[in-house]
């Protein structure tokens, strides 16, 4: 748009020129928005070449004026037949049509003073013939399947600017065409919005149509009130495992139909109904569920091993029993009762415990904890105590009840003591030193024969009697001086 200016009279010199543009969207309103200016000066010489330099041109801050002024500054001469071109582009004319009455305000001075002169420019504004609205814009396709083509169709003047938006883009439609064709088929619901936009006036028109898939792919879903299907499916070859919705529950189906595999990091349930449980690997242990319990399987089927920190089970049915290494010993269960093996073998085991509470033990020897420790074996005639070193050991208690001994020798409990031996004429009693007998010392005692060579009294220092081959000397004290014999009466020989 272009406002000129020009001199018809004498000359003139002009300092300051003003353009007051009305900006709105009113009747009297050029424009919405304060247009960009600039100008130019022209020298018609007459018969000469014209010569053009630029002016200055400022837009006033908060106010709708611009001010031009010559580029040097100060006042410049302005001829008659001059003329000067001020030049508003971008300019946006407002939709309501009327007339536009710019205002010009000059500051000129010549032969008779300063002046300050005004004037009118007036522009006609005409509203635009808008152009007919786009419309029937639709789908040649109300559902399609996954990965069919669609093409989208309209009707519509060649004069709009024409796109289409949809998820995650949009395209740019030549003006001379009425259809278009998505570049990648629609895997869900989608919508797809025709934008015609008038290019003199910038109104917009949209149309909007909604494409169904029939087996849409959701990349993500997010439900607040819940979703009603028949079933749901994977997408990719291959992987096409499928969630049925039942009367109870769910069903999982694999790829090929048949029931499939819910992989998880955690499942919370009330229950599990299902013919076996197995690890992640097919070689894996697994367990199944048979009428009366569960067996416990290894990878290649034979039976499998349980292992945990604990178990509370009111009883076991098992071959046996091992520690858990294979090398550790083990218990087996014949019908007699249990054996204790040790090592992989069957050597016959020890049994390690604090106490047993037993009706009976059948073995062949009881030993202590050690390997020279004491040792009983039981011969058919008895049993048999041995030391250490396997000779024949003694047995310690505070006292014994027995029916009989065999013995070789009876002693007390300390190396010293006197000891009693047991030759085929009767028993001997012996001092520590083993090469006198000592003294037997009784309370009482009834004997068919007594063979000893003294008989003193229960002090040392008492009397004593000595037995000689022709009868017995009776003698006092601890020497040989003759004693005396008391009795109540006393019948002799000689």
């Amino acid at each position: 748009m272009y406002l000129v200016i020009t001199n018809t009279a004498r000359r003139t010199d002009w300092s300051k020129i003003e353009v007051k543009v009305p900006v709105g969207d009113g009747v009297g309103d050029l424009t919405p928005n304060l247009p960009e200016m600039k100008g130019k000066y022209t020298d018609n010489r007459w018969g000469t070449q014209a010569t053009t330099q630029e002016v200055k041109v400022v837009p006033q801050r908060d106010t709708n004026v611009f001010e031009v002024t010559p580029k040097s500054g100060g006042a410049a001469s302005f001829k008659p037949g001059d003329y000067l071109v001020l030049t508003m582009e971008n300019v946006t004319i407002a939709a309501t049509a009327g007339p536009a009455v710019l205002t010009v305000r000059e500051k000129t001075e010549d032969d008779d003073g300063e002046h300050t002169r005004y004037t009118s420019v007036a522009l006609v504004k005409t509203a635009p013939k808008e152009i007919p609205a786009p419309r029937d814009f639709h789908p040649d396709k109300g559902m399609v399947g996954a990965g069919e083509n669609l093409t989208l169709s309209w009707e519509g003047s060649p004069e709009f600017d024409y796109k289409i938006l949809f998820p995650g883009g949009q395209k740019d439609i030549s003006s001379d065409t009425r259809t278009w064709t998505p570049p990648d088929a629609p895997k869900r619901a989608t919508t797809y919005t025709l934008v015609a936009t008038d290019p003199v006036t910038q109104k917009q028109h949209f149309l909007t149509t909604t494409v169904q898939v029939r087996f849409p792919v959701l990349e993500t879903l997010t439900a607040t009130t819940g979703i009603d299907t028949l079933w749901v499916q994977g997408t990719v070859d291959g992987k096409k495992g499928r969630v049925t919705f039942t009367d109870t529950g769910v069903e999982i189906s694999g790829n090929s139909g048949g029931r499939g595999t819910v992989t998880a990091d955690r499942a919370d349930l009330n229950g599990v109904n299902t013919g076996w449980v197995q690890g992640r690997s097919t070689d894996d242990g697994k367990i199944t569920f048979p009428k009366d319990g569960l067996d416990v399987r290894n990878g290649s089927g034979a039976w499998g091993t349980v292992h945990a920190d604990k178990a509370d089970l009111n009883g076991i049915n098992t071959e046996w029993v091992q520690g858990r290494s294979a090398d550790d010993g083990w218990i087996s269960f014949p019908k007699e009762g249990l054996n204790v093996r040790k090592g992989a073998g069957q050597s016959w085991g020890s049994v390690f415990a604090d106490r047993a509470d037993l009706n009976g033990v059948n073995t062949g020897w009881v030993q202590g904890r050690s390997a020279d420790d004491g040792k009983i074996t039981f011969p058919k005639d008895g049993l048999d105590v041995r030391n250490g070193s396997g000779a024949w050991g003694t047995v310690h208690a505070d006292k014994a009840d027995l029916n009989g001994i065999n013995t070789e020798w009876v002693q007390g409990r300390s190396a010293g003591d006197g000891w009693i031996t047991f030759p085929v004429e009767g028993l001997k009693v012996h001092r520590k030193d083993d090469s006198h007998l000592t003294h037997l010392e009784v309370g009482y005692a009834t004997h068919d024969i007594v063979k000893t060579r003294i008989v003193r009294g229960l002090n040392d220092d008492d009397g004593w009697i000595s037995f000689r081959a022709e009868g017995l000397n009776i003698r006092r004290g601890r020497g040989t001086e003759r004693g005396t014999l008391f009795a109540a009466n006393t019948e002799l020989k000689e």
